[in-house]
This record gives C-alpha cells, structure tokens and sequence, in this order.
C-alpha cells in the first residue's frame, strides 16, 4: 500500500493504517478485511457463518465505508452475498453502523465489527432496516452457494481483492455441515396428532410454562430459537400469580378463615369510638380545669361569693 498518497498526519488516515497492519499481524480464520489500494476509507471484507447456526461454513462478503471523521463516527456496513438475514447492497441497520452514531465508541475498530457483525448473524431481525428473516433450510442453502463464488461489484481493482479475500476464506472456513433428517424433524415436527394429544400437550405447556416462563410454545419452537433470549426480568412473578390463583378458596372447610378478619375489624371499631370518647371527655375536664383557674385568678370569682 503506497503510503506516501496520503496524510499521515491525518488523523483517520493514521488510525486507518494502524489497523490495517494490526488485521494482517494478527489474523483470523473468522474473517479478513482490507482497504481498496486507490482509497483506504472504503474496505472488502469476508466473514464466515457463526458456528452452530444455520449459517455455519457459509462465507459472507460485504463493504465497509468509514467516514471521513473515523474513527470519532461509525462505518457503515454492506453485505454482497446473498444470506437470509440482510438484504445484499443495502447499508444495514445495526448498532455498530452509522444508524446508530449514538452507540459507537472510538476505541472501536473494523476488527470489533466484524466480530460484532458474525455475532449479529443468528439473532432475530425485528424488522430492522436490511434485515431479512429466511427459514434455517434457506439459510443453508445460501451458506452453500456462498461458498462456490465471490459475488460480482465494483470495478477489476474491487473484485480482484474480492477474489483474494474469497480464496483465504476459503482455506480457513470448513465446509458447510451436513443437516440430518433427523434434525431438519426436531425443526418441523410434523402435525399428525390426534386431538387427545393436543389437549394434554397444551396443558402440558400450562402446567410448565407457569413455573418456567422461559419454556416456549412447542408450536413456536423455530421461531423462538432463532431469536435472542429473554431476560429473566419477568420469570418470577408468573409463579406467584399462579399460586394466588390456586389458593383462591373453593369449597370445604378452607371459606372458614375469611370470617376472622371481620371480627377483628368489628373489634377495632369498638375500641376507636370508646378511645374517642375518653379524649373528649378528658378534653371537657382540662378546659373546666382551666377555666375555674381563670376566675380565680381574675377575681371574679370573689365578686360572685360577696354577691351571694
């Protein structure tokens, strides 16, 4: 990379140089990425399919745009292979991208998000802008043919990395793994039951979605799994909802209680009149109290004793 065309003194220039010499020090079998060689601000990058997914073996390509204030605002991202969870040619919404300056850090680099990127891969979509939500079988379908070909863009300068970072992932990533039948039936249970199973299997999920919130629907079981997990925030109260429930009284001797509390209320009105009625009598006595010592003092008293 000819150095000398840019402006070292640049601060994003300088940053920029830096991690590319700390992407190619320090490779990884999950990824690579370099600049264009006529501007270093516009990247190629590849990464492979998170492991334990749908998306696992696949190789991914895709371009990153860092702005001219990098590293003090976030790139923007694009994926050119074909996916089944972000659209191709479309700057993707993440939290690492440009959509969301509010969240990225400085001390962030293109190595961080990339890894942010493959982590990005199995969660749910949401309905984010660029996000595609393909089955699990389409999703390996795509992993496959990423593998056979480099996507077509740019110019013979971009497709020529293109092509270079192709064949590096490819001597790093494995294969895509076989999917048994026998998985592809966990994932699509299939729907012959009989109308007593679907009765006892949905007081099943009742029963033991009331002590477990986390357990999901068996009828939404794909769904739930391609999505992130739910905070333990609301697994408690659930239990104790269904506990109040259950001790709602129904019949038999457990109705009895219930009559105690209203004797004590009757009883804590009793003693609230006759503690009213104690204040105003001895309210009553201090001011006759007061009140005789106040015509003593005054000498009125006196006067009414002659005039007897």
């Amino acid at each position: 990379m000819a150095e000398d065309k840019y402006n070292l003194k640049n601060p994003a220039v300088k940053r920029i140089l830096q991690e590319v010499k700390e992407l190619q020090s320090n490779p990884s079998d999950d990824f690579m990425s370099l600049p264009l060689e006529e501007n270093i601000f516009e990247w190629q990058f590849a990464i492979t399919g998170p492991r334990d997914s749908e998306f696992e073996g696949g190789i991914y390509h895709g371009r990153i745009q860092l702005p001219a204030e990098y590293p003090f605002k976030p790139p923007s991202f694009m994926l050119l292979s074909p996916n089944g969870r972000f659209e191709t040619q479309t700057k993707i919404c993440l939290s690492i991208s440009n959509h969301h300056p509010e969240h990225w850090q400085p001390s962030w680099s293109v190595r961080t998000a990339l890894v942010a990127l493959i982590a990005f891969m199995p969660t749910s979509p949401n309905g984010a802008l660029g996000s595609l939500d393909y089955t699990k079988e389409e999703r390996r379908t795509l992993a496959v043919k990423s593998r056979e070909s480099p996507p077509k863009y740019g110019n013979p300068e971009r497709q020529k990395l293109i092509d270079e970072i192709h064949g590096y992932m490819l001597s790093k990533t494995p294969s895509v793994p076989q999917h048994s039948p026998s998985q592809s039936s966990e994932e699509h249970p299939t729907e012959a039951k009989t109308e007593a199973e679907a009765e006892a299997n949905q007081q099943d999920s009742v029963t033991v979605g009331a002590g477990n919130p986390g357990i999901p629907n068996p009828t939404l079981n794909e769904r739930v799994v391609e999505e992130p997990p739910v905070a333990p925030a609301n697994a408690y109260p659930y239990p104790v909802a269904t506990r109040l429930v259950r001790e709602i009284p129904g019949e038999g001797p457990s109705n009895q209680p219930l009559q105690r509390p209203e004797m004590r209320v009757q009883r804590s009105v009793v003693d609230d009149r006759l503690f009213t009625w104690a204040a105003v009598g001895l309210t009553i006595a201090i001011l006759v109290l007061l009140f005789k010592k106040f015509i003593k003092s005054s000498g009125h008293g006196a006067v009414f004793m002659d005039g007897s």
